[in-house]
């Protein structure tokens, strides 16, 4: 019987001071909320991070003639870099790694590239790739149309090309079938033998404005002094990663004629290396984005504390009152939530 008359108290003094009702939820809603939601913006970053970066799977690495130059803020180092890896030692790795895995060869052969169909051109900014009949597989491309690069034409070097999904849209359309088609990069003719699924990108990383072109093609109709190869080894058990990490290091310097005892001249990178960077530079970021949480919900707790004053202070009259007619601390429990 009293709870319920001091519930209809409390709810008649919520209605008498709906304004103030309303400031007191939404203090405790939005202190709460700004805590939450710029913990989980935090989270949501480092998985989105994980996701990009980690495309080729946790189970491979690169092996290639620089090491990562990323630079965090004021925070970071030069990047080591070594004499190029030549096409015969790039190739001369692949055919005798003996462990099992998958290894492509890759190159950059231009970042400027012009593409044209029928009078149809991209913009002079497409990045032309040479690789192997495996870089697809390591670098985590998926054939959309078309088919992949055969042995045969690695080998030759054809004027084959695959074609990432925004160049198709540029040149063809989407109601003409880019296979077979020969179309012309700069002053030469290539005949596009597959095209890739929509890949996206992450800063500016992806295969979606790229051809890919047979690696010694590339070495021909494209080369340049200290043009550098990389290999990219995906190994079909990610229990053994470090293990092919170690051979491949040791055959390496076998190939490269690193002697004994010396630094090795090349870098090895796992495929998540990036994202290890990137997701350990936030941690300051959290740090400074839970602090201001706090201080927000700090700020929430003084404003509602505030409103709990103002209405205690109103009150003290009408307890006094109830008291001096001999109602007790029980009796006077109410809601000063208005």
């Amino acid at each position: 019987m009293e709870f319920s008359e001091n519930l209809k108290v409390a709810l008649q003094s919520i209605k008498s001071q709906k304004l103030r009702a309303t400031l007191t939820a939404l203090i405790i809603a939005i202190g709460i909320m700004a805590l939450v939601g710029i913990l989980t913006a935090i989270d949501s970053i480092k998985g989105a991070i994980n996701s990009n970066f980690t495309a080729m799977g946790a189970n491979s690495f690169t092996i290639q003639n620089r090491g990562m130059n990323i630079h965090v803020g004021n925070k970071g180092r030069r990047a080591k870099r070594f004499d190029p890896i030549d096409y015969y030692e790039a190739t001369r790795f692949a055919e005798e790694f003996n462990f099992p895995s998958v290894v492509s060869i890759s190159t950059f052969a231009s970042g400027m590239s012009t593409m044209k169909y029928e009078g149809k051109k991209t913009n002079p900014n497409v990045m032309l790739m040479g690789a192997n009949e495996n870089y697809l597989h390591t670098g985590g491309y998926t054939v959309d149309r078309g088919r992949n690069f055969s042995m045969t034409e690695v080998q030759y070097g054809e004027q084959v090309i695959i074609l990432g999904s925004d160049i198709v849209k540029k040149i063809f359309g989407s109601n003409v079938d880019p296979v077979d088609k020969v179309i012309s990069v700069g002053s030469k003719k290539y005949r596009v033998v597959g095209t890739l699924k929509e890949k996206g990108s992450a800063m500016d990383f992806g295969g979606d404005k790229m051809g890919i072109i047979p690696l010694l093609n590339a070495k021909n109709n494209f080369h340049r002094p200290n043009m550098s190869f990389t290999i990219t080894v995906s190994v079909n058990n990610v229990g053994m990663l470090d293990a092919a990490i170690s051979e491949a290091t040791g055959h390496f310097r076998t190939i490269r004629k690193v002697p004994i005892g010396e630094e090795s001249t090349f870098e090895i990178i796992k495929s998540d290396s990036i994202a290890n960077i990137l997701i350990s530079s936030l941690s300051n970021v959290t740090v400074a984005a839970t602090l201001i949480g706090f201080i927000t919900l700090l700020g929430a707790a003084i404003g509602l504390m505030n409103i709990m004053l103002v209405s205690v202070t109103e009150r003290t009259r009408e307890i006094g009152i109830r008291k001096a007619i001999g109602a007790t601390p029980k009796n006077n429990q109410e809601s000063i939530f208005d």
